[in-house]
This record gives C-alpha cells, structure tokens and sequence, in this order.
C-alpha cells in the first residue's frame, strides 16, 4: 500500500508542471474570457441573453452547424474511399494515398486557401477552363459563399479523418472478412455488411474530430466566405476586435467552448483512445 501511494505521489509530481503549465496557459486565460461575459458592458447575464435573441448571431450558429455538418459528411465519406486504399490497397496505391495524405499537411492553411480562390474565383482556372470549352457561358460563383468555404474546410480536414479510420482497419481481424465471403456474401456485401460497421468507431472518432474543427475554423472561412458566409469564430473575432462588443465575444466564446467539451466527452466515452491514434 505504501509503495503504491508512493508511486502515485511521484506521478503527480512529475505531472504538477505540466498541469500548471495548462492553467496558466489556457485556464487562466479562459476564466477571464468568462469574466468578460458576466460584466462586460456591466454585470449580468445579459450577453447570455442576447445570444438567445439576437436573430445575427443565432443565423450564425445555424449557419456554422450546418457547414461543419455538411463538411464533416464530405470529409469522412472521402477519408474513408482513401482509407481503405491506403490500408488494402496494392502498394503502388497505398504509396498514392499516402502521398494525398501527407502532402496537405506540409502545405499551410493560408496557402491552401489562396490556392483554392485562385482556382474557383470568376477568373480562376476552373472557371476559365469551363468556359473555354463552352460549358457555361458566364462564371460560376464559386467563391464568397458557402460552397467555396466547405470545399475549402473539406480539403483541409480530409487528412484529420484518415487515422483515426486508418487506426480501426488495421484492427480487422481479417478472418471476418475470409468467413463471410466463404459464406457466399459478394464483396459488396461484405463491405457493407461487415466491414463498415467493424469501423464503425473510427467513423465516430473521424466524424467528432472533424466536426470539432469545423466548428472553430476561422482562416478558411474569412478568405473563401469573403464576409458573406461568416461562421463562429469569425464573428468572436468582429466582436472582439472590429467592435467594442466584447462581452458579447466573450459569451460566444464560452459556449463555443462548452459546446466543443461536451463533443470531446462524447468522443472519449463512445470511442477508445488507441483508435484516434
């Protein structure tokens, strides 16, 4: 007994400075944005209040889930057509999509931003492209709204849905597979009927992790929305600094972050930790 509250003690030594190095850097700092959302202008709930009734903001809230749900079906649907190439796949198709993979990541988020205005403005390429061929005879409006941001977010966060449904199929035990195509189920069958939901939890892991992130992206969105599709985090930042709203910033701040707490606790309680890795 004594050598096990030893143990523990020397483990919360060893991680007494990491935690106050989290309070200071993030609880500190938190609990003053709260502060914020109960006195400023003056005490009260009343930033609370207005997040009920102002008609912007909660058109901003409807429109920030709607994106990051939209988004969040896109990203996982394509993670998991690459997945199961990279995981199944012969190796020259596994070295593809392990480069589709990888490669994003060494690309910025600025970058890949501007990439994309460059491509789908009314004299990017796609559209030069379109009407060089005759397809259409004006540009599309591809950019500065909501479609240029969800291609913009889906083409970021594809790669975050890779491992954690990478990390579930490596797990199959593939004498699943063998047993139900000895049964006479088709490949088709099979995939659906079997394969799908032994993944099931990377697909949650996937789904709640790029739904979080959706949900707090802001340089995407402020390029390719162009103001006219402002999510969440943009408005926390017109708020806060291109107003003296701060109170109000504050309050969306905090319920943002309670909202993305209550999506991390539903990921650690229906997903285990070793499938998100």
């Amino acid at each position: 007994m004594k050598a096990y509250l030893s143990d523990r003690m020397g483990a919360a030594l060893l991680m007494a400075p990491l935690l106050l190095f989290l309070g200071a850097a993030y609880a500190w700092p938190f609990f003053g944005v709260v502060n914020w959302s109960f006195t400023l202008p003056e005490p009260g709930l009343g930033q609370y209040g207005t997040l009920l009734s102002d008609p912007l903001v909660q058109s901003v809230f409807v429109r920030t889930l709607r994106i990051a749900a939209i988004v969040t079906i896109v990203s996982v649907a394509a993670a998991y057509a690459i997945t199961v190439v990279w995981v199944r796949g012969t190796p020259a198709q596994r070295v593809i999509a392990e480069f589709c993979i990888l490669v994003p990541f060494w690309i910025s988020v600025l970058t890949r931003a501007f990439g994309w205005v460059a491509l789908l403005s009314n004299r990017g390429l796609f559209n030069t492209w379109l009407q060089a061929i005759g397809f259409i005879s004006e540009p599309l409006t591809l950019v500065r709204n909501e479609f240029g941001v969800i291609v913009g977010m889906t083409h970021f966060l594809i790669p975050f849905a890779v491992f954690p449904l990478a990390s579930s199929m490596h797990s199959l035990d593939d004498r699943v597979l063998l047993a139900a195509r000895g049964l006479g189920s088709s490949r088709m069958r099979t995939f659906w009927s079997v394969f799908v939901p032994m993944t099931r939890s990377g697909i949650i892991g996937s789904a709640l992790i790029v739904f979080v992130f959706s949900l707090g992206f802001f340089v995407t969105p402020a390029i390719l929305g162009g103001g006219r599709s402002v999510m969440v985090a943009e408005l926390i930042y017109l708020r806060i600094f291109q107003s003296p709203d701060w109170g109000l910033g504050a309050a969306i701040s905090v319920v943002l972050v309670l909202f993305v707490g209550a999506l991390m606790a539903l990921l650690f309680r229906y997903v285990r930790p070793k499938q998100l890795i």
